[in-house]
């Protein structure tokens, strides 16, 4: 390929027809900003240039016959809206419309809160210390509910007579539990107004 060749073409422009292309060129320009702003107030953002080029190109391939600002405005304007849509997809396709921006807001860590953490120690060595001080009868049906035993497999284990006395059994060794917890699950601090449910 021969880099001295002019980059423009060899034939001839006929007479008027330079003046016709720029004005052509200029109702293209003033297109242009009149698109650019249309997508920009729907929302395109960042891509109202793209979009912009894009319907331009169209027109310029295929309505090249077209010179009229009055012709061009309503078929630029229905082209735009095509590519609006067809732009609204595929970002909904694609998730982009609930994008957060990471530095603004940091995705939640892994790792569990160390206030829950300690919150949750202390109600275990709570529960642990409250479960200690019942009796061996109690001890044994909150050993098998945590173990994950149904009602019914309790009441064979324990040699209930019935599954109504394993329920009788359940709620009076939560509420023995409960009372040597100081009648409250979440502990002093909360009881007493702290940070507790009400």
């Amino acid at each position: 390929m021969n880099l001295n060749l002019p980059m423009t073409s060899a034939l001839p422009i006929p007479d008027g027809a330079g003046a016709a292309l720029d004005a052509r060129a200029e109702v293209l320009a003033q297109l242009r900003e009149r698109i650019v702003a249309f997508a920009a107030s729907r929302y395109a953002g960042s891509h109202a240039e793209d979009l912009a080029q894009e319907v331009l190109v169209l027109i310029h391939e295929k309505y090249g016959q077209l010179d009229r600002l009055e012709d061009l405005v309503p078929l630029a304007f229905q082209i735009l809206r095509f590519k609006l849509a067809a732009h609204r997809r595929k970002a909904a396709r694609r998730g982009e419309f609930n994008l957060v921006d990471v530095d603004a807001f940091p995705p939640p860590s892994d790792a569990p809160d160390p206030a829950a953490v300690l919150e949750r120690k202390e109600l275990l060595a709570r529960l642990m210390g409250g479960i200690a001080r019942l009796g061996e009868h109690c001890r044994d049906l909150f050993r098998f509910k945590l173990q994950g035993r149904t009602f019914a497999e309790i009441q064979g284990m324990m040699g209930a007579a019935t599954l109504n006395t394993v329920y009788t059994w359940d709620h009076r060794c939560r509420k023995q539990l409960l009372d040597t917890l100081g009648g409250s699950w979440e502990g002093r601090r909360n009881a007493v107004g702290g940070t507790g449910a009400p």
